[in-house]
C-alpha cells in the first residue's frame, strides 16, 4: 500500500508548535517586561533554545517518528532534511506573521526597544562617534522593520532547520536495501 505522507507534511504540527513556542516567548518577554540586555541569562536561556535546542529535539523527534511509523523504519538524509526545514520554516512564518501583527497593534513596542538598544550601544561602546552611532542606529532602524525583520527571519530559520537537519539527517540515516 502507497503511503502519501511526505515528511515534510508530517513535520507541519512540529513546526506550528515551535512557532507557537516562539510567540509566546515573545509575548512573555513583553509582558513581563524582561530585557535579555539587562538580564543576560534570559537572552542566553532564548537564544540557546530558539537557535539550538528546539529545532534540534524537534527535527529529532519529527524525523525519527517519521522513520520508525511512517517509513517502515527506513530515513534518508533528504527525507530528514524535507521534515527539518519545514518545521524551521513554517515556525518563522508564524513568528513573522505575529511580528507584523504586533507591530500593528503595539507599534510603541518599536520605539521603545530601539530607545533601549541605543542606550545599550552607548553605554557598551562610550568612544563611539556621533556619526558611527547614527550609522549603526540606522542599521538597527532597518533590521526593526517587521517588513524586512519577517523575510529575514525565515531565511536565517531555513538555513538553522538545514543545518539541525543535517546533523539529525546523519544520526538516523538508514536506507533501504537495494535488493529486497
Amino acid at each position: 500500500m502507497e503511503k502519501n505522507i511526505t515528511p515534510a507534511k508530517h513535520a507541519l504540527s512540529y513546526g506550528v508548535t515551535f512557532g507557537i513556542i516562539l510567540v509566546l516567548e515573545f509575548v512573555l518577554m513583553y509582558v513581563l517586561n524582561i530585557d535579555p540586555s539587562e538580564n543576560a541569562w534570559a537572552g542566553v536561556v532564548m537564544n540557546l533554545l530558539n537557535y539550538l535546542v528546539l529545532p534540534f529535539a524537534l527535527t529529532y523527534i519529527a524525523a525519527n517518528k517519521f522513520k520508525k511509523e511512517i517509513n517502515d523504519g527506513f530515513l534518508s538524509i533528504s527525507e530528514t532534511l524535507k521534515a527539518g526545514v519545514s518545521i524551521t520554516v513554517l515556525a518563522a512564518l508564524i513568528y513573522g506573521v505575529f511580528y507584523i501583527l504586533f507591530d500593528f497593534i503595539f507599534p510603541e513596542f518599536k520605539e521603545e526597544l530601539f530607545e533601549k538598544i541605543q542606550q545599550v550601544t552607548i553605554k557598551q561602546n562610550p568612544a563611539m562617534t556621533a556619526e558611527q552611532l547614527k550609522m549603526s542606529m540606522k542599521f538597527v532602524k532597518i533590521f526593526m522593520n517587521p517588513y524586512i525583520a519577517a523575510p529575514f527571519t525565515v531565511v536565517m530559520y531555513a538555513v538553522i532547520g538545514l543545518i539541525h537537519s543535517l546533523i539529525v539527517g546523519v544520526i538516523l540515516k538508514k536506507d533501504k536495501p537495494i535488493f529486497e
